[in-house]
């Protein structure tokens, strides 16, 4: 081995072989030499490229993690080569010993992935008939992408759990480049570029995952799978659509703690949860949760079907789809392919003798009376609308052709909601207020020094905020306000006039409060209620 190195010593610094000792001019070393020499900028090449290529190597390190493969290449190589033989056992044979150390060091690498892939606490994917994604994409012809893209589909899915995030979105930037982002707290954050041919291969994965068609990029496209991690299982709903520069994909995913929620843990305070629980422990009558599309609707539904005796209770929800499960509750879900609507399901779930029913969301005149008229006829009914507030709920229901009577014999409680995002508790600071601003509050009523305002830190992503509370405008159908939608042909106007008006203001009140309780910011009141 030392006439080895010399020879290579010689080799390298291009000095001609006659001049050496005769016992390391030999042929054969001199050969083996040169091939050595070769073979290393051959290994320092492709390291280079793999590493630049790789969608595993962050973007902002690829530059480095290039040049260190150039420096990294040799040294490996050597160690490998001038390394002790006798430890090993091996023949001594410079080129054997190289060869037995490569295919043990293979072995242990794909030994360990193995054992990484099915750990425990690694995540793993499965779609709707239990097959697991490593299985789906192991019968494939190139095996070394297909471990790619798997490795690279659980890291973005693992790193969405790890982030809270509601929605995974991957975007084309450009033909050259995906964008992978994340709904966190309602906000998009960008996560990460990847080259097109390997977010191509992810896309391609989610969708195999979800039983879509992976030959069609055009067609819009709905699906489904599930993630485990040891005993923990989360679901996810994705889309899919034709794009600008390529395919996009939306992953949603589902609240599988919506399940355990309640008002206490929704933020509500406690003069609301009374009207709330007023409500809900009537034996009929509807509760209507109105908002738009993020607002945490469903969640507040499956707080409210916390509060009731699910034993004593026949409960049945009709969900699209159903995000938390509840124990002791019947749960159907919604697929127009096989003709079960919510209209339909309904329908089917008057004779099965109910004492509740959930209705995920009310979207046409039949869903919205068939519900109201089960709210007269002795089920309670909770039910939710995508509407801006209160009035805005109660005229698009008269606009789906309800009559006034069957709204106002039926409602019981509607009950408007926003989501503020919390100040992080780890960074959050007194707010510096300008001095006009900080008056007008004072004149309001308002305590500024209890006020306070993002910064920003590692525990909330450097956004100044982590998790979100809940703000509510609640509107008890009363009995004057009954005989008002039963007999006043104008009364859709006055609600546009005077309930939308009073709706933002009891919001915005409802948000001043958060503040003052050091809970959320002035910018998110404004950001949210205006």
């Amino acid at each position: 081995m030392p006439h080895l190195f010399q020879t290579m010593t010689v080799v390298v610094a291009g000095l001609p072989l006659a001049e050496t000792e005769p016992s390391a001019v030999g042929l054969p070393f001199s050969i083996f030499a040169l091939a050595v020499i070769v073979g290393w900028v051959l290994a320092c090449l492709y390291l280079a490229q793999r590493a630049g290529d790789s969608p595993l190597v962050p973007n902002a390190y690829r530059s480095a993690i290039q040049v260190a493969s150039l420096w990294l290449g040799p040294a490996i190589f050597l160690a490998l080569v001038l390394s002790d033989t006798k430890r090993t056992g091996k023949t001594g044979n410079p080129l054997v010993d190289l060869i037995y150390r490569l295919r043990d060091a293979t072995a242990r690498i794909w030994h360990s992935q193995d054992v990484q892939e099915t750990s425990e606490d690694s995540l793993r994917l499965f779609d709707a008939t239990g097959n697991e994604l490593r299985e789906i994409q192991g019968h494939g012809q190139h095996r070394g992408e297909d471990r790619s893209s798997f490795e690279l589909t659980v890291q973005l899915i693992d790193q969405a759990l790890i982030h809270r995030a509601s929605d995974i979105l991957i975007d084309p930037k450009d033909t050259a480049t995906y964008l992978v982002r994340l709904r966190i707290d309602g906000m998009l954050r960008n996560l990460r570029e990847v080259p097109s041919d390997a977010c191509r291969a992810v896309i391609n994965s989610i969708k195999a995952v979800s039983n879509m068609d992976i030959s069609e990029r055009r067609r819009p496209q709905d699906g489904a799978f599930t993630a485990r991690r040891g005993t923990t299982t989360v679901s996810f709903r994705v889309a899919s659509a034709g794009a600008l520069n390529g395919e996009k994909l939306s992953v949603r995913v589902l609240n599988h703690n919506a399940g355990r929620f309640t008002l206490v843990d929704a933020g509500i305070p406690e003069r609301q949860r009374a009207l709330i629980t007023e409500a809900v422990n009537k034996p009929s009558g509807m509760v209507l949760v109105c908002g738009p599309t993020g607002s945490g609707k469903t969640t507040t539904l499956y707080s409210m079907l916390n509060q009731i005796d699910r034993l004593s209770h026949n409960v049945i929800t009709v969900e699209d789809p159903i995000e938390a499960f509840l124990p002791e509750a019947s749960q159907l879900e919604i697929n127009p392919k096989a003709g079960i609507t919510f209209a339909a399901a309904l329908r089917s779930i008057l004779r099965q003798d109910p004492d509740v029913i959930c209705v995920g969301e009310i979207r046409d005149e039949e869903t919205a009376e068939i519900a109201l008229r089960a709210a007269q006829t002795g089920h309670l009914v909770l039910a939710t609308i995508h509407c801006d507030s209160n009035a805005t709920a109660l005229i698009r229901l008269l606009d789906l052709g309800i009559s006034p009577m069957l709204l106002s014999s039926g409602l019981s409680l509607v009950l408007s909601q926003r989501l503020l995002r919390r100040l992080c508790e780890h960074c959050k600071r007194p707010a510096e207020l300008p001095q006009n601003v900080a008056q007008n509050l004072r004149q309001k009523g308002v305590d500024v020094q209890k006020l306070f305002e993002s910064v920003g830190c590692e525990h909330c992503g450097g956004t100044g905020y982590f998790g979100r509370t809940a703000i509510c405008d609640l509107l008890p159908v009363t009995n004057d306000l009954r005989a008002a939608i039963a007999q006043d042909a104008t009364i859709a106007n006055k609600l546009k006039a005077d309930g939308e008006r009073q709706g933002r203001s009891n919001l915005r009140t409802e948000a001043f409060r958060r503040a003052v309780a050091g809970v959320t910011s002035l910018e998110e009141i404004k950001r949210v209620v205006g």
